[in-house]
Formats: C-alpha cells, structure tokens, sequence
C-alpha cells in the first residue's frame, strides 16, 4: 500500500521512522543515522511527515519541505497521550504517525533561518545576562562575609566595587583583593558583551520592516518587536491573534467542570522570555496611561480602577501580543485612535 503518513522520531546522530498508509496502519519502519535522513525521504513520493517541535526539528523540517514533504511540527505534550507500550523510539515514531494526522492537533509552524538567527542572538545575550547576575550575586554573597553588605543591582556594585578595592581599610585580607579585582574586570567584561548584543538587535530592529512597524504599538521597542517577529514570523502559522497570546501562556488557565466555568490565573504556556518582555513593555505603558485620552489608554485606565495595575499589565501584554499579530499577518501599522471628550 501507498504510504501516506511518516513519523519521525528526532534525535542528534540515530532517527526512528514509521511509516503508515491511508487506513493509519504501519506498514514500515526503521532506524536511520544522520547522513542516510535526506538520501531516505528523497526516495519517497510527497507525504505527510511529523515531527516533535525539539533540538533540530526546525532544520529538519526545511530540509525535508525542499523535497516535496508537507511537514508538521507538534508540540512534545500533544504527543505523549497517543504513545502506546513502553518507551521507546519506535513507539515515539508511532505516536507522533498518529497524532499528526488528528484535525484538532495544534502545531507549532516553522521557522526561517532569518528567525533562528534572531532567535540565537537574543539566547546568547540573555546567557551573558544570567552570567553576569550570578557574578553579581556570588559577589555580593562573598563580599557579606567580610561585612560589607552591599544593596541589590548590578549599578551598585559596578559603582561601589572600585571603592572598595582603594580602601585598604575596609577589612578585606591582602589575599582576598587581587581576586575581587580580576571578579570586577570580570564584570566589565560581561558589560561589555551585553552592550554588543543589544547594539547588534538595535540595529536588526533598524534595519527590519516588520519591526519598525512593531515599534508603532506602545510596549514595543526595538528588544521587544525583535523577539516578537523572530517566534511569530509572518504571522501565518496562527490563525487569529489569541492563538499568539495563549501560545505565550497570557491567557487564563481554566479549571471547569460540569457546566461551570472557572477561569484562573494565565496559563504560563510557551516562550517565557517573550512573554516577560511583553509583560515589562505592557508595565511602562500603563504607568503612563493615566494622564492620556486616547482609546487604549482610557481601556488600560478603566481595567486598572478595577483590577489593579499587575492585572492590567498583564492584561494590555495579551492584547499587545494580538495587536503584534495582526500588524504582522496583515503587514499594517497601528493607529491610535483618540477619543473626543465633549465639554459641558
């Protein structure tokens, strides 16, 4: 029988195959190593191949779009309730064979190697950012057991390391000075690679067209708009602007039953850098909101007299997250609209 359906279970050098017909029913598999993968599916006719959304399943998929495939990522938890047996690879193939082919299956839509790019930059500043946080930290931690209790912030200790290294007063041991020195440099250092990666989004935030136009809507600048397109793209993987903001985790997690509904706090789903950028962009736009008239603004001051100004930054993030949507899939801009206050 025709084979209509491929599962593939990824891996770094061994992949697992199993192939299905029309009826779902396994009709091969088998277990490939890095370099037979592309020479295998070139020999297949055009077929439905599914993946887990995990370690390399991006350059996969582009991989085996080029020839011919309609490929479908999905994420790793839509996948484990299909898995039948024990664990193993060939049941993972299995599983995903299956779950693909179920029409309310989500999948997480692909990206260009322009996104993976941007994606990179921004992982590997946020890891010297952690880098330098835990310097900090570990700093402040060693600096307490000569009792000098310094307060929080990177600014402080940048700014109170120097002078405290001059004092020869200060209780710090003649052994101890010269590693707190090489720790500062250390420092300035790390300030120095953070500075280089944020210049280097800066300027692909600049030069970008769907960023400039991301820049439009309040709570976007360029860190922000430039993480939002690398994940969301051309927008085309999503359907509407609340699959973006639920696939963020910024909608309400639910625990209903027996008719009742019961809506709880956000679900905390997906990419949580994006979503706390969101967040801190949503933050300063509501901070300022108070003295101005325009339709967002009224809406943010509304739901902030009601639900206080944690909720309603949370709030205006989901409808940032919609808003960055539609400008993307519908390649516009934002317009604020302003209301008219009638006097007397």
């Amino acid at each position: 029988m025709k084979i209509t359906t491929i599962g593939l279970d990824l891996a770094k050098n061994v992949f697992h195959v199993v192939c299905c017909n029309e009826r779902g029913k396994q009709v091969k598999r088998k277990k490939l190593r890095r370099f037979q993968m592309l020479t295998y599916f070139s020999n297949f006719p055009t077929c439905l191949v599914g993946m887990e959304a995990c370690a390399g399943a991006h350059y996969w998929g582009r991989e085996l779009r080029k020839l011919g495939h309609e490929v479908r990522l999905i994420p790793a938890q839509h996948v484990k309730p299909y898995v039948r047996g024990q664990k193993n690879d060939y049941n993972d193939a299995a599983a995903i064979a299956e779950a693909v082919t179920r029409p309310a299956m989500h999948f997480v839509p692909m990206k260009t190697v322009a996104q993976q790019d941007i994606q990179a930059l921004h992982r590997i500043r946020m890891g010297r950012i952690k880098e330098r946080t835990a310097l900090c930290n570990q700093l402040r931690g060693l600096l307490s057991e000569y009792g000098l209790v310094l307060p929080k912030g990177v600014n402080v200790l940048r700014s109170r390391l120097p002078d405290l290294l001059e004092d020869a007063e200060n209780g710090l041991s003649d052994l101890f000075r010269p590693w707190l020195a090489e720790a500062y440099r250390q420092l300035q250092e790390l300030d120095e690679r953070i500075d280089y990666y944020s210049q280097a989004v800066k300027l692909h935030s600049s030069r970008d067209e769907a960023c400039q136009r991301l820049q439009k809507v309040p709570g976007y600048g360029p860190i922000v708009a430039s993480v939002f397109v690398s994940q969301v793209g051309s927008g085309e993987g999503y359907r509407r602007g609340r699959d973006v903001s639920a696939s963020l985790g910024l909608v309400p997690r639910q625990h209903s039953s027996g008719g009742k509904n019961v809506l709880l706090g956000i679900s905390k789903r997906g990419d949580c850098y994006l979503r706390s950028l969101l967040i801190h962009g949503a933050r300063s736009v509501v901070s300022h909101a108070e003295k101005k008239k325009d339709r967002l603004s009224l809406w943010i001051n509304r739901v902030r007299e009601t639900r206080g100004f944690n909720k309603a930054s949370v709030a205006l993030a989901n409808k940032l997250a919609r808003i960055g949507w539609a400008v993307l899939a519908h390649k516009t801009s934002y317009q604020l609209f302003r209301t008219q206050i009638k006097e007397g």
